[in-house]
């Protein structure tokens, strides 16, 4: 019987992994190679503020996992990871239920050689009251089509004259790229609806609030980078708040340490991450304060080397004592790790460590500019970049992964499909 690989997760480590795995190990029969998903498609994460304002279409750059995997050499099966059994080296899916609340595909369990966790990570809202109930958080394409629809739904209603005010506030916790970039998107968004005809809304009373506990803009970032992006999004008009911590959340809006009520009818909570909570003590595996697994520099878990797992549901130890930052990047190059990591498994060979290198980062400030900081073995400490260029460089990230799971003919049909569709569709999404 072939070494059986499951992999848990499909996002875009999860993704690759599976995708590389099969065309070397599946293809020749070295390997059994399967993913598990609760999703039938994948779309990047960095991707879904633009779907949370419209401006990309979610069906248009979403990958379905069925026809992946016919096309390099895995298998795919749908369902959510609910229990482990590490004795037994078998995983339980929880029963997968359709639209109606009927069973579509069962609860049953899956046996594996060699486990890997790649099941990414959720916003933190730190327990703060009334965020639950009260936000969107962009996690998944279904929360950011949440999103969508309710902004649509302000801009419809003040449309027809059904609202009493033709404004509307939105308040985004979390200064990161996430929140960021989404602010710099929706405001190119009110202009483009307003383009559209929607002018019960003007774009200059969407008023846009970015609130921030820590000090600056982009805490991970150099701060002069974050310094540069502060600057530009108050430019668009963005109301940026440092120093500012949410205490509750309402109907109204946020309510802030000191008592202030910063207004808002659309919320969105982008600050902090954690992995999810079934990961915790997980089959006595062991985790953090935030549900990560705690895992060795194979990647490996502390407590089981047949289960690996890595990513942002991963805490992988540094050289200076921090852990592997959760970034995109991170995720990628751990998977191209991963995939020596198996074929040496396979050998009974020792298994390569992880070792991070940071080539800088990107934010994209909608179509307005993008700044960041750009490393690499030929420069000294970092670059800034912006503008253009930025732009190009953060475009080419996405490009990145699509040739990593598509190669590069198809993604260059995709590049000049995307070109044609920007001809042919609106430049929004409008429904």
């Amino acid at each position: 019987m072939s070494h059986r690989i499951v992999v848990v997760g499909g996002g875009a480590g999860g993704l690759e992994l599976v995708t590389r795995l099969g065309r070397t190990l599946g293809k020749k029969g070295k390997a059994r190679i399967t993913l598990v998903d609760a999703n039938l498609t994948h779309i990047w994460k960095p991707l879904l503020h633009e779907v949370a304002t419209g401006s990309l279409n979610s069906t248009d750059n979403e990958l379905n996992y069925v026809a992946q995997a016919k096309w390099n050499h895995f298998e795919f099966q749908i369902g959510r990871l609910c229990g482990l059994d590490r004795q037994a080296r078998q995983i339980e899916l929880a029963a997968t239920l359709d639209e109606q609340g009927q069973v579509l595909v069962p609860a049953r369990t899956l046996a594996y050689d060699t486990l890997v966790l790649a099941v990414g990570s959720v916003s933190n809202d730190f327990g703060t009251p009334g965020a639950a109930q009260h936000c969107i958080f962009l996690d998944s394409p279904q929360q950011a089509l949440r999103f969508h629809r309710q902004l649509l739904s302000h801009y419809l209603s003040a449309h027809a004259g059904q609202r009493d005010s033709g404004q509307v506030d939105v308040a985004i916790v979390g200064a990161g790229a996430t929140g960021v970039e989404l602010a710099a998107e929706l405001h190119n968004a009110a202009a483009q609806l307003a383009a559209y005809g929607l002018t019960g809304i003007q774009p200059q009373n969407m008023r846009i609030n970015l609130i921030e506990a820590g000090p600056r803009v982009l805490p991970a970032l150099p701060e002069r980078i974050g310094t540069a992006v502060r600057s530009q999004l108050e430019k668009l008009g963005v109301s940026v708040h440092t120093g500012v911590a949410v205490k509750e959340v309402t109907a109204d809006g946020m309510v802030t340490a000191d008592g202030q009520l910063i207004p808002a009818s659309l919320k969105v909570w982008a600050a902090g991450i954690r992995a999810a909570d079934f990961l915790h003590e997980l089959d006595g595996l062991e985790s953090n304060r935030i549900n990560q697994l705690v895992v060795r520099t194979t990647l490996q878990t502390t407590r089981d080397d047949n289960v690996f797992a890595f990513g942002d549901c991963a805490a992988c130890p540094m050289g200076d004592g921090k852990n592997v930052p959760p970034r995109a990047q991170s995720a990628h190059q751990q998977a191209s790790m991963l995939v020596t990591a198996m074929k040496s498994r396979l050998e009974g060979k020792p298994l390569p460590e992880f070792s991070y290198r940071d080539y800088g980062s990107l934010v994209s400030l909608s179509k307005y500019t993008a700044v960041g900081n750009l490393m690499g073995s030929v420069m000294r400490g970092s670059i800034k970049v912006e503008g253009w260029l930025a732009r190009m460089f953060y475009i080419s990230l996405y490009r990145m992964h699509q040739v990593a799971l598509y190669g590069v003919i198809r993604t260059g049909l995709l590049v000049l499909t995307d070109r044609i569709g920007r001809r042919l569709n609106p430049r929004m999404k409008l429904h």
